[in-house]
């Protein structure tokens, strides 16, 4: 453990408390912390950025890998068309926000004078069916009236089909009566045969098409 601790800082081990316990340390987030840190790893064999390099490699040299010339041309192509993209992307999705935020304070700003309108609008409504209501209610009246009076020129009407029908009957009725006069009876049956013998009739005649009698046989 001892080399390990000599291979480190001495800044961290100020955040150490008495005897090595872990204390306050400076940072957004004060309190305790523990004995080690990211610069104390308890790892054995393994070296801070800070210590020098092993003795079998201190005479290396670090090359980096050769580079393709139309290659890299290709790559930095791509990474400049990428970009590109990336830029188009915000650029439009800012736009779509600005718009957005746009819409919305302009659809708060609207909303008084939408709700102006609504109650206008409702206003004029109600007008609307209260006069429709009333020219309803005139018709509805109109048509009582006519139905009424319909309904009172059919019953006289009936009352006057009904009377001539009854005048009819009556007449009908007088007619019978009268014709009843002449009819034959078992009482006055003796006498039609003496007055029909008396009085022969001859029915053997012949009629033009005006009704007259233009031949008439002769009774023997």
């Amino acid at each position: 453990m001892l080399p390990l601790l000599r291979r480190l800082r001495p800044g961290p081990l100020a955040a150490l408390g008495p005897a090595g316990s872990p204390g306050p340390g400076p940072g957004p987030f004060p309190g305790p912390r523990p004995a080690w840190g990211p610069r104390l790893v308890p790892a054995r064999g393994r070296k801070t950025r800070h210590d020098p390099p092993a003795k079998s490699k201190a005479s290396r040299l670090k090359v980096p890998p050769p580079v393709d010339p139309e290659e890299l041309l290709v790559v930095l192509e791509r990474y400049r068309l990428h970009r590109l993209v990336l830029s188009a992307l915000r650029a439009e999705f800012k736009a779509e926000v600005v718009q957005r935020k746009r819409e919305a304070t302009l659809c708060r700003e609207d909303l008084a004078e939408q709700a102006e309108e609504h109650r206008r609008l409702m206003a004029w409504n109600e007008a609307e069916n209260a006069q429709q209501r009333l020219r309803r209610e005139e018709r509805i009246r109109k048509e009582e009236e006519e139905q009424k009076r319909q309904k009172l020129q059919a019953a006289e009407n009936q009352a006057r089909k009904l009377e001539a029908f009854l005048k009819e009957k009556e007449q009908e009725v007088l007619r019978l009566q009268e014709e009843a006069k002449s009819f034959i009876t078992p009482e006055n049956l003796d006498a039609r045969i003496e007055e029909c013998l008396d009085n022969p009739r001859n029915y053997n005649f012949a009629i033009d098409k005006d009704g007259r009698i233009v031949k008439r046989t002769v009774l023997s």
